[in-house]
């Protein structure tokens, strides 16, 4: 789950992050009162992407009618394709200096990450294509993370002001108590400030957090949630317990695995080249347990999209064996009943596929047609989709 700037600041006040967390206002009319309380402010854009001040999303406003009119402006704004439903009040800042601070996931090294610049800011992109030196890398054995010493190393190979060494290792401390004790998978501050009186802040910030901690450690991330702004899609599909991820496209995919669902994503695009040009529709991995009522949970999540026009099921039996698999899609079909009205794909292969094969054969529904290949069904499911 990727949070809002007023969420992650308020993740950073409760671990001491040096933040002022402003205002949040969902009308002009809320922005003009957080105006009088504040005096001079930013109004800023509270969408889940980057680029906002480029796009018109951040302003600074010296009165309250200004920021009343940005708000005006800003609110209903479009931004990398996301609705801006609410700006956030901020305190105007004098900013002396601009730094960058993050710590990830390195997964192709199995460690974490801390990424460290101080010539950061809105162009730290173009920092680190043009003068990557200025742009520290510093691993982090899992095992040990960020204690004082490893958070005064950082500081140091990051070069930060020695006037700002003591606030900048309390500052990494706390960034790492928000990554490790939130389970975030991104924590990212740009800028990091220096201000007037050699004052270090967060401005800004951005948080990951790892819905899988936050399910069971975490309930109370789920307030976190912008319920109003998800794809209605992929909420019916969390209701049910689906890895289900809407993409633009006009086959829908079924598949148990991760793996095996990326590959079909890629085999789908290739042969829909040759067929108009769909595309997958969709990321549904039902894993393990693909009985009936998975199975019907999953393609009444699909068909309910009115941009799919046919639907691929590509099914390795494993633990699950293929004539499961066949006795799922039966009797999902059947579950369905008219609601099912698109025509589906299936290639099964692994544990059981005679049995499974057999068992498709023999209900004949018409809306199922099954092929032996991956290839050769991807084709098939792009063919119906452009028919």
């Amino acid at each position: 789950m990727d949070l809002m700037e007023y969420q992650a600041k308020q993740l950073f006040a409760k671990h001491d992050v040096p933040v002022t967390e402003g205002i949040v206002a969902d009308t002009p009319e809320e922005a003009k009162a957080a105006a009088e309380k504040l005096g001079v402010v930013v109004v800023k854009a509270q969408v889940k992407a980057g680029g906002r001040g480029k796009a018109g999303g951040v302003k600074l406003a010296k009165t309250p009618d200004e920021a009343f009119e940005h708000a005006s402006n800003i609110l209903g704004m479009q931004i990398k394709g996301l609705t801006v439903n609410r700006v956030l009040i901020a305190p105007a800042a004098s900013i002396e200096e601009e730094y960058y601070f993050s710590f990830l996931l390195d997964r192709s090294n199995r460690q974490y990450l801390c990424i460290a610049s101080v010539e950061g800011g809105v162009e730290i992109e173009e920092v680190a294509k043009t003068n990557p030196d200025a742009v520290k890398q510093i691993g982090i054995d899992p095992g040990t993370g960020v204690d004082e010493a490893k958070a005064r190393e950082i500081v140091a190979e990051a070069k930060f002001p020695e006037a700002l060494t003591e606030q900048a290792v309390q500052t990494v401390l706390s960034l790492w108590k928000v990554f490790v004790e939130e389970d975030a998978t991104l924590v990212e501050v740009n800028p990091l400030a220096r201000l007037a009186g050699d004052k270090l802040e967060a401005l800004d910030g951005k948080v990951s957090l790892d819905d899988n901690a936050s399910e069971f450690r975490h309930p109370d991330h789920e307030a976190f949630e912008d319920k109003a702004a998800a794809d209605p899609l992929e909420a019916k599909a969390k209701e049910k317990g689906l890895n289900y991820v809407k993409l633009d496209g006009q086959v829908g995919i079924i598949g148990n695995g991760a793996g095996l669902v990326m590959s079909t994503l890629d085999v789908v695009a290739y042969a829909g080249e040759a067929h108009g040009g769909v595309k997958p529709a969709n990321f549904l991995d039902i894993g393990g347990g693909a009985n009936a009522q998975v199975m019907a949970d999953g393609l009444d999540v699909i068909l309910g999209d009115e941009q799919v026009k046919s639907v691929f099921v590509n099914v390795f039996g494993g633990i699950t064996a293929c004539d499961e698999v066949a006795k799922g899609i039966v009797g999902a079909l059947n579950i369905l009943g008219d609601e099912a009205s698109k025509p589906l794909v299936v290639r099964l292969d692994g544990n059981n596929v005679d049995l499974g094969r057999q068992i498709l054969d023999e209900a004949n529904h018409p809306l199922v047609t099954m092929v032996d290949t991956m290839d050769g069904a991807a084709d098939k499911a792009a063919e119906l989709a452009n028919a």
